[in-house]
């Protein structure tokens, strides 16, 4: 309860007053560091477990602790559980297969991934297929992943909407439009799957990717349910891409419909009329802004390091490890004068 809360210090203090502790309790206080991103300390528990109190892990724990080493990216690691559920015979379930696969692709062995979908003992669903596909995906190996779409077809096993997310993806990535097409229509037509937003955006975004601006319209003016801000948004980055002002400036008006309350919307739209001297819609758009009381907000990036986000805003100073990160972009910026690189550091601040 304390885990799922976010309190993962009280559960710990649960967990150590506890005297007797058998799998169960520390599977699930393992669960909670791993939920709640404190993957080192998992790893640490999961092995303490075994050490300490001579518990061996069931296959709930390898679950449990392998999203750990995908995250960490600790290939040695999640080789170690994949070893010891073969000596147990715990490699059967599809929960610990499917998590495997996960892990692999995450940790960049290919090979190992293919090796446990394809020879281990274990009765595959349709999140096993989905794993290698996205997995191949992610690497840029959009033909495999299409070509595992049509395995999975052939053993009978429907498709669902996180599979064709998976393989419209891994196309969008790779280029192959002609197959993700063929995959959309086949999963609408053939298997009677109702167009989502996410599947929707994919097929746009790999059209736009391509070049192909205007088929990516019209694919977005002939959706069967009504374009969303993730469609609108998935055309903008293409037009943004090579340049088509016309178009931007049409998308960024849908999206002002779409989100009236977003002021990044105006100032975008703002800009692509300012480059075109459009300078009465530039005005515009601005009093639109001032009526309902919009004002531009700050930039924001972010990055997630072992499932912990940070946030960091422009000319921002306040994370504790600013001082550090505005000393390696001084670095950076001195190593790229010298091999005469233009560098604006107010880009990255």
């Amino acid at each position: 309860m304390y885990s799922r809360c976010g309190k993962v210090w009280v559960a710990r203090q649960v967990f150590d007053r506890m005297e007797s502790r058998n799998v169960f309790a520390w599977t699930a206080m393992i669960n909670g560091y791993v939920s709640n991103g404190h993957l080192d300390e998992a790893v640490i528990l999961f092995r303490e477990m075994q050490i300490r109190d001579g518990i061996p892990p069931n296959n709930v724990s390898l679950v449990s602790i392998l999203p750990a080493c995908s995250s960490l990216a600790a290939l040695i690691g999640g080789k170690q559980i994949h070893g010891y559920s073969i000596r147990r015979m715990l490699n059967s379930a599809t929960s610990f297969a499917n998590a495997l696969i996960d892990m692999y692709f995450r940790c960049g062995s290919i090979c190992y991934a293919q090796r446990v979908f394809e020879n281990e003992n274990f009765l595959k669903d349709s999140i096993s297929w989905s794993s290698v596909i996205s997995g191949f995906g992610m690497h840029g190996r959009g033909r495999d992943a299409v070509c595992t779409f049509n395995k999975m077809l052939g053993y009978g096993i429907r498709p669902d909407m996180i599979t064709l997310i998976g393989v419209l993806s891994a196309c969008s990535r790779s280029g192959l439009v002609k197959e993700g097409i063929d995959v959309y229509d086949t999963a609408i037509n053939e298997y009677g799957m109702k167009p989502s937003l996410e599947a929707c955006a994919c097929m746009v975004d790999m059209l736009g990717r391509a070049g192909q601006l205007k088929d990516a319209l019209d694919f977005v003016q002939q959706m069967p349910i009504k374009p969303g801000p993730s469609v609108w948004g998935a055309l903008i980055n293409a037009c943004i891409a090579y340049g088509d002002s016309e178009m931007l400036e049409l998308a960024y008006g849908v999206l002002i419909h779409l989100e009236p309350e977003n002021p990044s919307n105006y100032v975008s739209l703002s800009n692509v009329c300012a480059l075109s001297r459009k300078w009465d819609v530039v005005a515009k758009v601005r009093t639109m802004m001032k009526v309902k009381g919009l004002r531009k907000t700050p930039g924001l990036s972010w990055i997630d390091v072992n499932n912990q986000t940070h946030h960091f805003y422009v000319a921002d100073k306040q994370h504790y490890c600013s001082e550090l990160i505005y000393e390696l972009l001084d670095h950076l910026s001195s190593m790229m004068k010298r091999v005469n690189i233009d560098f604006d550091l107010m880009n990255f601040t």
